[in-house]
């Protein structure tokens, strides 16, 4: 392997530590608390956002929501073709930089849109913000470097948790900060992106040694290579398709959500709230407790085929629930489904070398980004065609069912998968 050029060694030593010392408290502080921002930064601006927009536009809310759809479609087209750039990149150059440029370009992104007066200024930033996507993704990457594979799951539940705990908090928080002015809550997630970045400048070190990088390649770091190249990689074909599918499926409920919680059981904007805060706590306790106490008891494959198998019954149960007690009792499954996607990480974690990590986790990211594009049209879609009947059928639960039968399709070919294979 060649050895990284001397100014770009220069460069990379200014920037880094030790990386044996990337298992100081402080780094884990760090790498758990940029996740953590980075979801309670984005669900800070969930209840302004329309408010804002319809400032833009001087138009309504379905004006607002137009420009919000295409706001959401610029940020997951620049993520799912510069995710895997700066994967790659932190293969090169290591994980700190690119958490710290990642951070201080999503510090800018908020700033920017909490200042825009203008929709050109608004959209600026969601470009910004989806080049520079890659908080998760390395975070990841440098879990998996300081990490024994053995510990790797619990690792990512903390991942998970701090993500949990983010969706739970920022929209109340960012209910509260609108009273002030649709503007502070964007403020609001620049200041803590820009606290983080500074923190990790001044003591969280670098977690990949120098002898384990290799050199940037732009044929790698292309979305479409990455991709193609995660499936083809041993092990890990199938298990892409699992990734992909299972996570498609879950994003049911960020997309669709409160439209069907209105149109079934005609919830306010309070009672909506309070479901997305009750399934985080859910999510969140799982990740925390449930994860590091029962995945070593029954291993990484029990729990992914045990959660997908819960999650699809959920999601069909949501589909059909008559009112919202039973809706509440399917949530409780979240106590089991928040499984599926630490031991998913941790098996395809270990199907590539230690020098590939970056490069895996931004193919997952960029897969990341393909479902972000996909969700919203999917499921409001069928929200939307089942709601006005579908031959003289209204059925507003459409998109939990067709969730539903996605990851059954996933749970088969993860089976199937390990039925081939004997082995996880």
């Amino acid at each position: 392997m060649r050895e990284p050029s001397s100014s770009a060694a220069e460069t990379a030593e200014a920037l880094t530590d030790t990386p044996k010392k990337a298992q100081r408290p402080a780094a884990a502080v760090f790498i758990v608390a940029t996740v953590l921002i980075d979801a309670l930064a984005f669900a800070l601006i969930i209840p302004v956002l329309p408010t804002l927009l319809m400032e833009l536009t001087g138009g309504g809310v379905a004006d607002a929501a137009l420009w919000g759809g295409l706001a959401t479609f610029l940020f997951a087209v620049m993520q799912f073709f510069f995710s895997p750039v700066l994967g790659g990149f932190s293969d090169r150059f290591g994980r700190r930089p690119v958490l710290l440029l990642s951070l201080g370009a999503l510090a800018i992104d908020f700033l920017l849109m909490g200042l825009a007066h203008a929709l050109i200024v608004f959209f600026a930033a969601r470009l910004v913000s989806g080049i520079f996507a890659a908080t998760h993704s390395t975070a990841n990457a440098y879990i998996a470097d300081v990490t024994p594979p053995a510990q790797r799951s619990a690792r990512f539940g903390w991942l998970g948790a701090a993500m949990g705990v983010g969706f739970i908090l920022g929209p109340a928080l960012g209910g509260l900060l609108g009273e002030l002015t649709p503007r502070a809550p964007f403020f609001a997630a620049a200041l803590l992106a820009g606290a983080n970045a500074v923190y990790g400048w001044f003591v969280v070190p670098e977690s990949l040694a120098a002898d384990k990088r290799r050199p940037f390649s732009l044929a790698r770091s292309n979305v479409f290579g990455t991709l193609l190249r995660l499936r083809k990689a041993e092990g890990l074909g199938v298990m892409v398709w699992v990734y992909f599918l299972s996570h498609l499926s879950g994003f049911v409920y960020p997309a669709v959500w409160a439209y069907v919680a209105i149109a079934k059981f005609d919830w306010s904007e309070a009672q909506i709230g309070a479901s997305l805060a009750y399934f985080g706590v859910l999510f969140a306790l799982c990740q925390m407790v449930v994860v590091p106490v029962l995945m070593p008891r029954i291993g990484e494959r029990r729990a992914i085929w045990i959660a997908m198998a819960v999650e699809a019954a959920a999601l069909a149960g949501i589909a059909f629930a008559p009112n919202g007690a039973v809706l509440y009792a399917w949530l409780l499954t979240a106590l089991v489904t928040g499984m599926e996607g630490p031991a998913l990480q941790k098996i395809m974690t270990e199907r590539v070398g230690e020098d590939a990590q970056g490069e895996l986790q931004g193919g997952l990211s960029a897969l990341g980004g393909v479902i972000l594009i996909i969700s919203p049209l999917l499921y409001t879609q069928l929200f939307f065609l089942f709601q006005r009947g579908v031959a003289g059928v209204v059925f507003p639960g459409a998109p939990f069912l067709a969730a539903s039968a996605l990851c059954l399709v996933a749970l088969a070919l993860f089976l199937g998968r390990t039925k081939r294979t004997h082995a996880p």
